[in-house]
């Protein structure tokens, strides 16, 4: 019999999993006591390590107190009130506000709704399109799924939201003549800052910055997926200060609470945030049971504390130098075509390497006791904030191993 638990992103046919039961710091153990370097912070977001005292007492003393209640109207708590105002004030939007919920995927479907809601409240509800990037990925929800620049990702489930069009994901001119259409019709676009589960690419030279004149020039909005980006990840609290472009909306999740506990949500601008306050009657008809749920928020506190006070933000720039400098050494070897990143994430293509060859290469890590992602052929890091030199330079030396073995055989 197969086990109960159906895995996400799995062959529901296989039981072929390692069963993990203890972390530490920048490490996992299995069942069969085997030690593993995490090299992707869990799913790209452990940012403060493992088995931290400091986020583990935080959770446990809410837990002790208000263990958990909703935040719709008209309950509230101090502890949500205060997380808001912590990640806010690390934000680009240190006058905006927040709205919480529990990951990604309900970030950005929350963002969807924003969208159309703005337009509907300016008078223009035509404005309908969201633009979508290929490579693009936007959590598993049915807006995020629409969203999907991963055609795999996307297709399979039947119909999914209507009016949602993709661009090419480094060419400009693909957005400026789609917004040369239908540019009255363009409710935004939704784009990572740096595309992460689609193989890790920074945006091109002034691509950010196109689409930020593009929406500007047609009344629509620019909405950063920061869920993987965002609190440290490329060496900035959030991504759109790494590339000095400021969008209308923000996606979070991952990193906000080092996954210690589910958190997500939107980071609204003033702009916005005017609108929805100038009418007293108006009700903003979206929100989840977890919204703003206490444990969270308090795991989220502590988390910002300890990432704000241990200097991780600016660690990830040194984490980012060390790691993509073995990555380029592997490349002057021959055995990555490219190497892309920034800050402390970062990806490796392995020359001539087929999907099914990067799968292997990364069975071949994880036997070796690194772990890291494999995508179409390319090998992904995005490794705790506290990692230490030693470990970055032995993942390095086993990915030239497990490189070797596979391509070689």
């Amino acid at each position: 019999m197969t086990s109960a638990l159906l895995h996400p992103f799995s062959k529901p046919s296989s039981d072929n999993f390692r069963t993990l039961v203890r972390s530490e710091g920048v490490r996992v153990w299995d069942d069969e006591g085997n030690e593993y370097i995490d090299g992707l912070g869990s799913l790209w977001y452990c940012q403060v390590g493992h088995n931290r005292a400091e986020l583990v007492q935080a959770i446990t003393n809410q837990l002790q107190t208000l263990s958990s209640y909703h935040t719709f109207a008209p309950m509230g708590s101090q502890i949500s009130d205060q997380a808001a105002e912590r990640i806010r004030s690390v934000s680009p939007f240190p006058d905006g506000r927040v709205f919480l919920c529990s990951s990604g995927s309900e970030s950005v479907d929350s963002a969807i709704k924003i969208m159309r809601k703005v337009a509907i409240l300016r008078g223009e509800p035509e404005r309908q399109i969201i633009l979508r990037r290929s490579r693009g990925y936007h959590g598993v929800n049915v807006g995020g799924t629409t969203l999907q620049g991963i055609p795999a990702n996307r297709e399979g489930w039947g119909d999914l939201l209507p009016k949602v069009l993709e661009i090419d994901p480094t060419n400009i001119e693909s957005a400026a003549s789609i917004f040369k259409e239908h540019g009255q019709n363009i409710a935004g676009v939704v784009t990572e800052a740096v595309q992460g589960a689609g193989g890790v690419f920074p945006p091109p030279d002034g691509f950010l910055e196109g689409l930020r004149r593009l929406c500007d020039d047609n009344g629509s909005l620019l909405v950063f997926d920061e869920v993987i980006t965002g609190f440290g990840r490329t060496g900035n609290w959030f991504a759109s200060d790494t590339y000095n472009v400021k969008p209308d909306l923000i996606t979070f999740a991952k990193g906000v609470t080092s996954g210690y506990q589910p958190m997500g949500g939107v980071l609204v601008s003033r702009a916005l945030c005017d609108l929805f306050e100038q009418d007293p009657d108006f009700v903003f008809m979206h929100g989840y049971t977890y919204s703003g749920h206490p444990a969270a928020c308090a795991a989220a506190i502590a988390n910002i504390d300890l990432i704000e006070k241990e200097g991780l933000v600016e660690r990830a720039k040194h984490i980012g130098k060390r790691l993509s400098q073995g990555l380029e050494a592997l490349k002057s070897d021959g055995l990555l075509s490219e190497v892309r990143g920034v800050g402390a994430i970062w990806a490796g293509q392995i020359e001539g390497a087929t999907t099914e060859q990067g799968l292997a290469v990364r069975d071949k890590m994880t036997e070796k006791g690194v772990i890291c992602r494999a995508i179409n052929g390319a090998l992904a890091f995005c490794p705790p904030l506290i990692i230490e030199d030693q470990d970055i330079d032995h993942m390095i030396d086993i990915a030239e191993q497990a490189i070797t073995e596979i391509m070689n055989s």
